[in-house]
């Protein structure tokens, strides 16, 4: 068993006009974890990030996890990876990262270890600066865009209001699947939270 930490990264663009888009899913994941575990998102030293350190689980079988979000943008990622990753000693397969997913429809998750990056750039850019996709994903269903709106606008849209209601059990959803990667591993989290449409 690795002693390094768990290093749980949600995907996003900084600053408050991007905050509530769809773009910005896996923020609201890690936002929520921060505030389970009671630790607090902050500056971190090394990365160009914010990041917060703690542990979950029951007394003798804790696990350590670091939560970021990279403060670059999106197709920027890689850079605030990699290095807080070097900073903690975090190998690709401790490394679980949560983003938006366009070709999952809402209200579906999807959890996996490797692949492409399928057209999202944040990914691309993670692929990239640690020369592998072989990091775990939690993939957060948004849905295509309805009509002929191009994605690039869609996923800087805010949720629409339909939507709303059913975001805080997504999140949930989705921050509960990040626990049982880290718990119970891939095969089981799978079986429990790839269920629904594809």
């Amino acid at each position: 068993m690795s002693s390094s930490p768990w290093l749980v990264v949600g995907l996003g663009n900084p600053g408050p006009e991007y905050a509530a888009t769809r773009h910005n899913v896996g923020f609201l994941v890690t936002d929520l974890l921060a505030d389970q575990i009671g630790a607090k998102l902050a500056r971190h030293k090394r990365g160009h990030a914010l990041a917060a350190e703690g542990k979950f689980g029951m007394p003798g079988s804790m696990t350590h996890l670091v939560l970021v979000e990279p403060l670059s943008f999106m197709n920027e990622s890689g850079g605030p990876v990699k290095a807080i990753m070097g900073f903690y000693g975090v190998e690709p397969e401790r490394l679980i990262v949560v983003h938006d997913e366009l070709d999952i429809p809402f209200t579906t998750i999807r959890v996996k270890l490797g692949g492409g990056d399928n057209g999202h750039n944040g990914l691309k850019s993670i692929r990239k600066a640690l020369g592998t996709g072989d990091f775990y994903r939690v993939r957060v269903g948004i849905g295509r865009p309805p009509g002929r709106q191009d994605p690039a606008d869609y996923v800087l849209k805010p949720f629409a209001s339909a939507e709303r209601a059913d975001l805080a059990e997504v999140v949930q959803r989705s921050a509960d699947a990040v626990e049982s990667l880290m718990t119970d591993g891939l095969d089981i989290t799978q079986n429990r939270f790839n269920t629904g449409p594809a």
